[in-house]
C-alpha cells in the first residue's frame, strides 16, 4: 500500500509533469504563430513592395493583412468622409469607386473590410499610421510616378470632401474635412527620412 509520502511525491512528479508539457505545448505555440507572422509579412512585403521589417510589423499591428493591405491608399479617403462624424451616401459611393478601379472586387475580403470601415469609424491613430506608411511607400517610388499618385490622393480626397458639403453636397468643405485635407497632403509632402521616423514612432 502506498503510504502517505508516496502519494504527495507522485502527486509532485505528475503536476511538474503537467506544468512542463503546458510549457513546451505554449512554446510550441509561440513557434508556430511567429512563423505564421513572418509568413504574412513576406505576403505584405510583396503586396506593398516595404522591404522594411519593422514598418512590416506595423502593418501587421494595425491589422492588414495581405488582403486587405490592397486597401492602403484608400484610407485616406475613409479618413476625409469620416472627418465630419458621418460618411455620406455620396461620399461612400465614391469610395467604392475607387476600391473598384484598383481591382478590389465586390465579393472580396478586402471589399467587406472596406464596408466595415465605412460603417464603424476606425481611430486617429490608424488613420494616422497608415498615412505615414503610405508615405514611406510614396517616397519609395520614382519622382514622376511618387508626383502622380500623390496628386491622385490629393484630388480624390478633395472629391471626398466635396460631394458631402453645403445643400445637396454643391461643394462646400466643412473645416473638419479642409483640416483633414491638409493633414494628409502635409504627410504626403514628407521626405522619405522624416515618414520613416514618424512611422517608427511607438503610440
Amino acid at each position: 500500500m502506498m503510504s502517505e509520502k508516496d502519494a504527495f511525491a507522485e502527486r509532485e512528479k505528475a503536476l511538474e509533469e503537467e506544468y512542463f508539457r503546458r510549457k513546451e505545448q505554449e512554446l510550441i505555440e509561440k513557434m508556430r504563430r511567429r512563423a505564421e507572422l513572418e509568413a504574412e509579412r513576406n505576403q505584405l512585403a510583396k503586396a506593398t513592395g516595404i522591404a522594411d521589417q519593422v514598418i512590416l510589423e506595423c502593418l501587421q499591428e494595425l491589422g492588414y493583412t495581405p488582403q486587405s493591405v490592397m486597401l492602403l491608399h484608400v484610407i485616406p479617403l475613409i479618413q476625409v468622409a469620416w472627418a465630419d462624424g458621418l460618411v455620406a451616401e455620396r461620399e461612400r459611393n465614391l469610395i467604392y469607386e475607387v476600391a473598384r478601379s484598383r481591382g478590389i472586387e465586390p465579393d472580396s475580403p478586402a471589399y467587406s473590410q472596406l464596408t466595415d470601415w465605412l460603417d464603424h469609424k476606425p481611430s486617429e491613430a490608424f488613420f494616422e499610421k497608415t498615412l505615414r506608411i503610405i508615405g514611406v511607400m510614396l517616397q519609395g517610388l520614382p519622382e514622376e510616378k511618387r508626383t502622380a499618385v500623390k496628386q491622385d490622393l490629393i484630388s480624390y480626397c478633395t472629391q471626398i470632401a466635396s460631394i458631402s458639403g453645403g445643400i445637396l453636397g454643391l461643394g462646400k468643405i466643412s473645416n473638419e474635412e479642409q483640416a483633414a485635407l491638409e493633414r494628409i497632403t502635409a504627410e504626403l509632402e514628407r521626405t522619405h527620412e522624416a515618414a520613416v521616423k514618424e512611422v517608427l514612432k511607438k503610440g
